[in-house]
């Protein structure tokens, strides 16, 4: 059992759910969900951010790990750190690892990608119910904060009947919450079955999460009336309009500021930094203009570049 003060003892993320309201969410994603671009969403209508996939072994072997990979500030709240794992108590030691900073864990079991399968990680898990019940289970015994939340991130099935069976025993383990991703670990572009969203959403009785295709707002409250979802996660459609919650069609040039400024602000490497802006001006520039803007290499060129091309909020007034 781990003992730990935490700052938010006595709430749990679990009371948002009960306001009757579609949950907007932050999508666990590599190398992109990290403190800054949590910071940037948080300021769009945002309700819970979570951190990038932290394969939870390395995380302990390493302190060097568990500075790089987990980044956070006071501000950085409700936050879910996600973990890749397949061993119940080490998921549990790294629950009790980040737990005074968090609030909640989420376990990886959507992951396509071969290196995680191969490894034991990610979508190979919606195929070990029992091992996922474990380590759900594991988590709500040892970290010792009983509003603490430990939810799972899982594909769908061919056979949905193994995903209601996988949903219904991690329920019964003490899951907090499902996020589903309507897709088979097969699948990568394809339409997102919400039928399949639904049947699971019927079939337990703690909040599901609906996540892929989320491109804009008016996208989260279709996919609530299709599968009558407690949440709405988004990935890609945050990276192309980190404002989407907020319900902007794209990227605000105060959002591109808003960027700026903290990842000046916060340190962010300029390859990160670049990136992300790369994603939110894609729909909002022409090619020529694409062309000029990917090749820029340092943090000032940026600068002087989205000055002269979009002007300064300040400019947007006048």
């Amino acid at each position: 059992m781990c003992r730990m003060k935490t700052s938010n003892g006595n709430t749990s993320i679990m009371d948002m759910f009960e306001k009757g309201r579609v949950l907007k969410i932050c999508a666990p994603m590599v190398r992109y969900s990290k403190l800054a671009f949590r910071s940037l969403v948080r300021k769009y209508n945002c309700d819970i951010c979570f951190t990038p996939m932290i394969v939870a072994s390395d995380f302990m072997r390493s302190v060097k790990a568990r500075d790089s990979e987990f980044t956070t500030n006071e501000h950085d709240r409700p936050l879910i750190v996600q973990f890749a794992a397949h061993d119940a108590q080490t998921l549990a030691d790294a629950a009790c690892v980040v737990a005074p900073f968090s609030d909640g864990v989420d376990l990886n079991c959507g992951c396509p990608q071969r290196w995680a399968m191969s490894a034991g990680y990610g979508a190979c898990l919606i195929n070990k119910p029992e091992l996922v019940k474990d380590m759900v289970r594991q988590v709500r015994n040892q970290v010792d904060n009983p509003n603490y939340t430990a939810s799972i991130k899982i594909r769908i099935h061919k056979d949905l009947r193994r995903t209601v069976d996988l949903c219904q025993k991690a329920e019964a383990a003490g899951v907090s919450w499902i996020t589903v991703h309507g897709r088979t670990s097969e699948e990568r572009h394809q339409p997102v079955h919400f039928d399949a969203i639904k049947t699971i959403k019927d079939s337990v009785s703690v909040p599901v999460i609906a996540n892929g295709d989320i491109k804009y707002l008016r996208d989260v409250e279709s996919t609530h009336q299709l599968t009558g979802v407690d949440g709405v996660m988004a990935a890609r459609g945050l990276l192309a309009n980190p404002a989407m919650f907020d319900g902007y069609e794209d990227t605000p040039l105060e959002c591109v500021w808003d960027w700026v400024d903290i990842a000046v602000e916060q340190g962010t490497p300029f390859t990160c930094f670049h990136q992300h802006l790369i994603y939110m001006l894609e729909r909002v520039s022409s090619q020529p203009e694409r062309k000029v803007f990917n090749s820029l290499s340092s943090t000032s060129a940026v600068i002087d570049y989205l000055q002269n091309t979009y002007g300064s909020v300040s400019e947007l007034g006048t």
